[in-house]
């Protein structure tokens, strides 16, 4: 059996070695241990040469061979030839560019030129302008250039920041078929809001590029005349109307410099003017609510008049009493809404009745609430103020514990007919609502009759013609022997004055 051990030399080429190994190895060489056979497998090529010099690392005690230079010049120069002669070389043919892919140059002077002309020789006649913009969609870039087609359809001429008429010292670059060269009269607006309307149905894609047009035409109305400010109050109007435009685009009016010079007011009654023309109110206030604006009206104002009476008078004085209306109404859910917060707080802080009853009076004073407004809230949060037991049998009995500490709150603000017709209502409402108190509200009535919040009246009113449809035969049936006990006190008392 051959051992197979390098020889002594061929540690010199394997720097990483220790010089101990090396020692080592040497050492054995020379005591004639058995040297590896030669075979075609595996063979070691002895150097005919000396061995290299040995380096010592510094950092480590490591010997290294330093090659010849002549070897080293042989090697860069190989490296050199390979670099030369082994760099990647791409091979094919060349295409060009399609024509289709090519961008083209962006040019709205060329747009505008080709839609001027057009324009003015389609004149004043609506429905040539209408066809020559339907046509002249499959030759010019509509989509690329919409800013440009829409500031000629409305100003006559392309306009820079700000809302300058870039053009407006060459008349051959304007055309006086526009908007703000139209008549001022609602017809007129309105035959050009349909141009508007047909192209847009028949290029959908400008649709977002025509809102976003007229939002930024509301930010430049100090560029523009007072005559022109009325035109597009009333195209914007008209157009809101057809539901062309989401009301979204008067958040633009809502800008400092807009509002401070009164603008933005005057622009808004002259706008909601043409859309109450095309629209009722209701369907007016129904966009301003969707779109969120319902709670921003009164930012049409500077912050100093930003107040519901001086809204009302603005808006009443020219002639849009309904939003007026509309605005008040806003106004007292809101004031509701924070009224309902700030009492449920109170509630679940089990604060004295008699602090709850000089809070509540001094908010209706405030905001000139009514008390059947507020009879509601109360109960609603009173209600709100426990966690109700689950249990049919157990609920009835914590409900009327909870009542019966809170009936003097309640008996406060029922002191009207309407208040407690409304308080009996609700009452209907919450125990059909919560199936758990569907047992419970005969003995909810008897037990505000007994406490003054209720008056026999009221109940017998109810009970005749003013409930409610939710579960009223559950409820009715459950009333009938109370009702029935009610009416025969009632006779009673009645005879007795009489024989009095």
């Amino acid at each position: 059996m051959h051992i197979l051990r390098p020889h002594p030399h061929v540690a010199l080429y394997y720097p990483m070695w220790s010089p101990e190994r090396c020692r080592l190895l040497k050492a054995d060489s020379e005591d004639e241990c058995l040297q590896p056979p030669l075979s075609s497998q595996l063979r070691f090529s002895l150097p005919t040469s000396p061995p290299p010099q040995l380096v010592p690392d510094q950092r480590e005690e490591r010997c290294f061979p330093v090659p010849p230079a002549s070897r080293v010049a042989a090697t860069s120069s190989d490296r050199n030839f390979m670099n030369k002669h082994q760099k990647p070389v791409l091979t094919g043919q060349r295409f060009k560019t399609r024509k289709r892919d090519e961008k083209e140059k962006f040019e709205p002077t060329v747009f505008r030129d080709t839609l001027v002309q057009g324009l003015n020789e389609a004149g004043d006649d609506l429905e040539a302008v209408a066809k020559f913009l339907d046509s002249t969609g499959s030759r010019l870039d509509y989509r690329r250039y919409a800013d440009t087609l829409f500031d000629i359809l409305v100003a006559g001429s392309m306009l820079a920041p700000g809302g300058t008429r870039i053009d407006d010292g060459d008349k051959t670059k304007m055309t006086n078929h526009c908007v703000f060269s139209a008549n001022e009269d609602h017809e007129t607006i309105r035959s050009y809001a349909q141009v508007f309307n047909k192209l847009i149905r028949r290029y959908k894609y400008l649709e977002k590029a025509f809102e976003d047009e007229m939002k930024k035409l509301l930010l430049f109305l100090k560029a523009f005349s007072e005559t022109e400010q009325t035109k597009l109050a009333m195209l914007s109007g008209i157009l809101l109307g057809s539901g062309t435009l989401p009301a979204t685009i008067l958040t633009s009016l809502f800008t400092d410099s807009l509002v401070k010079e009164g603008i933005a007011a005057s622009f808004a009654v002259k706008l909601f003017k043409a859309w109450m023309a095309e629209k009722d109110a209701n369907s007016v206030t129904s966009s301003l609510r969707k779109a969120n604006l319902d709670k921003r009206l009164l930012e049409l104002f500077p912050v100093n008049r930003q107040s519901v009476d001086h809204f009302a008078k603005y808006f009443t004085d020219a002639g849009l009493k309904e939003l007026s209306d509309f605005l008040r109404v806003q106004q007292s859910l809101g004031t509701r809404k924070e009224l309902q917060k700030e009492l449920q707080e109170r509630l679940s802080q089990e604060c004295p009745i008699k602090e709850v009853v000089l809070y509540v009076k001094e908010e209706m004073k405030r905001n000139d609430l009514p008390e059947t407004a507020v009879i509601g809230l109360l109960w609603t949060c009173i209600m709100n103020a426990v966690e109700w037991n689950k249990k049919e049998e157990l609920v009835a009995e914590q409900a009327l514990k909870h009542l019966k500490q809170y009936a003097p709150l309640l008996a406060v603000f029922s002191s009207q007919g309407q208040s407690e017709l409304i308080l009996l209502q609700k009452v209907q409402e919450y125990c059909y609502d919560n199936i758990h108190f569907m047992k419970a509200f005969q003995k909810i009535v008897v037990l505000f009759y007994k406490a003054d919040v209720l008056s026999e009246e009221a109940i017998l009113k109810w009970y005749k013609e003013a409930h409610v449809a939710k579960g009223k035969s559950v409820f009715l049936d459950q009333m009938k022997k109370f009702v029935e006990w009610l009416q025969n006190a009632e006779e009673e008392s009645e005879s007795e004055g009489e024989e009095n």
